[in-house]
């Protein structure tokens, strides 16, 4: 039996791997077929029908996502019928679809705009659109949900039961009347949904889409308010490719000059307070494994993983280090060292973050953040929204000069830039606990054993002859299998563990440009070449920065101004949850 099959798709041969489907064969002969339920890095669903084909010898149309390919096997992808066909499915589809492409969100990266545009949709649509009539769900402060532009393809539902298996929205009725909702027909905000953005990212439309705030930005600059945002890791890896250019462009510099020209005064480097939280964190590990604290040490950076945890697993909330995100550590301190370094009042300092993440727009907005004596950040913005801003100001990303970020939180180290990539807070934090433990020198800072895509990986780690076992979790399916898996009783010698919502880390966060697992790959590859060869320093402890704030205000790790403005308590959600 023959592993490969040879067929012809529109007059051209090919031999592909038996099992492949006719899409993706037709892929290999660069022949473009239209699809809208189908996505790269899931399941199979042929549900919207619109990548049907023509075999020789057969009756009926078949989806080429789905249909396995055959030994001689003919195939047509572009006869007038199937165009003709492929624009009556549109057709039902707009038929229930508002047509307020002009002022969606994804005007101009919907795959159903795309679609129209392939087929020529020129001409009128003969049905009349008939909306569902559903209010649009604005009480998430990371997401909008506008059930009246669902297509029904499915992405969502995948993504959020199957590989975040958050549950926090499923398919409901039959038929016509079919919708995807929250359950028992509550509010986005009042699921159990963790803010993570990944049913965002997979959205081929506008039902989901990101919380946009870029209004609160322009109205604090007409109010004159003082401007100082922070840039996550993370950011200057995915703006450029945002705006156009190739994936896993590094911008950094050009990237601050943007943010200048929108208004910014101050622009601060997020590295910086990876580089804080490293120091908190680490010295909190420490001190957990020489007085018998609770172990495993998990992390706490991501807020989707945070919720996740109080709301499915809030037993093992002591479990969660009480450092805070780097986001939040920088809130407090622009609000309270920084105001008082540069003589300015906290009240009139409007402190924005740039973030890969959606779940950072609800953590800012926790009431446990008001350590300075206000809201510590008060807005946290996507990649997809600065992208927007920076098009709105007409500015032309590809020729910007270079800036530097401004002092006292300039350049961070490589330890900090790998934060973005799953692992790289593991790694971040090995590098600073190694040296601080063992008074030695680390001869290689790269942690090979903790990096890569797998979902759950472990590692055993020698702290120069005392073994400390650690894992890495990315993606909350996988981090629910993990927990179930502790509280049955396994990994309970570990050290430290790493929890990312987002498969890949922050590298596919929710709030970036819409991503696949090959850009995922990309992009990570563009953060640790910043880590080796581009950033001067690599190890956060040695930040001068760092040296700094400790220096002056601070004073060292744990101290009782870090326990003030660095560290928090959390709180159980399980309430969120019901049969």
């Amino acid at each position: 039996m023959t592993n490969e099959v040879t067929l012809t798709i529109n007059g051209q041969s090919v031999t592909v791997p038996a099992g492949t489907t006719i899409l993706k064969a037709a892929e290999r002969l660069h022949i473009h077929i239209p699809t809208l339920c189908y996505h790269p890095d899931q399941e199979v669903k042929a549900n919207c029908r619109m990548c049907v084909v023509e075999i020789e010898g057969q009756r009926l149309l078949q989806a080429a996502c789905s249909y396995p390919v055959a030994e001689g096997m003919v195939v047509r992808t572009n006869t007038p019928k199937l165009i003709h066909v492929r624009r009556n499915i549109l057709e039902l589809i707009y038929s229930h679809h508002p047509l307020k492409c002009i002022s969606c969100q994804r005007n101009g990266t919907c795959e159903l705009q795309d679609v129209a545009a392939e087929l020529n949709m020129q001409r009128s649509l003969m049905l009349k659109v008939e909306s569902r009539g559903m209010d649009k769900d604005k009480s998430s402060p990371s997401i909008i949900r506008d059930p009246n532009k669902c297509i029904l393809c499915g992405r969502c539902v995948e993504v959020c039961q199957d590989v975040q298996r958050v549950r926090a929205i499923a398919k409901e009725n039959r038929g016509y009347k079919t919708v995807v909702v929250p359950p028992y027909g509550k509010a986005l905000i009042d699921s159990t949904c963790v803010n993570c953005g990944q049913c965002v990212q997979v959205c081929p439309v506008g039902a989901l889409t990101v919380h946009d705030d870029t209004m609160a930005i322009y109205g604090a600059i007409d109010a004159g308010k003082i401007l100082a945002v922070q840039v996550a890791p993370s950011v200057r890896t995915t703006i450029a490719e945002a705006l156009g250019e190739e994936v896993g462009t590094v911008s950094t510099f050009r990237l601050v000059t943007a943010l200048k020209q929108l208004g910014f005064t101050y622009v601060f480097d997020s590295d910086f307070s990876a580089d804080l939280t490293i120091m908190e964190e680490g010295s909190e590990l420490l001190n957990r494994m020489n007085t018998g604290g609770t172990l495993p040490l998990f992390t706490s950076c991501c807020p989707a993983w945070v919720k996740f945890c109080e709301t499915f697993f809030p037993k093992e909330l002591p479990n969660l280090s009480s450092a805070k995100s780097p986001q939040q550590m920088f809130g407090a301190v622009i609000k309270t060292y920084f105001a008082k370094k540069r003589g300015i009042d906290p009240a009139n300092i409007f402190s924005v973050s740039v973030m890969p993440c959606t779940a950072k727009k609800y953590e800012c907005q926790r009431p446990e953040f008001h350590d300075s004596g206000y809201q510590d950040v008060d807005c946290s913005i996507t990649v997809q929204e600065l992208s927007r801003m920076i098009r709105t100001a007409g500015i032309d990303f590809a020729t910007l000069p270079e800036t530097p970020f401004d002092s006292p939180f300039g350049l961070g180290s490589g330890a900090g830039e790998i934060f973005a990539a799953t692992g790289g807070v593991m790694e971040a934090a090995l590098r600073t606990v190694y040296e601080v433990y063992t008074g030695k020198t680390l001869e290689t800072l790269e942690f090979h054993a903790v990096r890569g895509l797998d979902g759950i990986k472990e590692a055993v780690i020698d702290l120069d002859g005392t073994s400390v076992k650690v894992a890495v979790v990315h993606s909350l399916g996988k981090a629910r299998e993990f927990m179930e898996r502790y509280e049955a009783g396994e990994f309970r010698d570990y050290a430290f563990v790493e929890f990312m919502a987002c498969p890949g880390g922050c590298i596919g966060g929710g709030g970036n440009p819409i991503r696949t697992w090959d850009k995922v790959k990309k992009r990570t590859e563009a953060v640790y070449q910043q880590d080796s060869e581009q950033l001067p320093v690599r190890k956060s402890h040695e930040q001068e920065g760092i040296k700094q704030i400790y220096r002056e205000f601070l004073d060292k790790p744990l101290s009782e101004k870090s326990e003030e403005l660095l560290h928090t308590t959390y709180v159980s959600r399980a309430d969120l949850i019901r049969c």
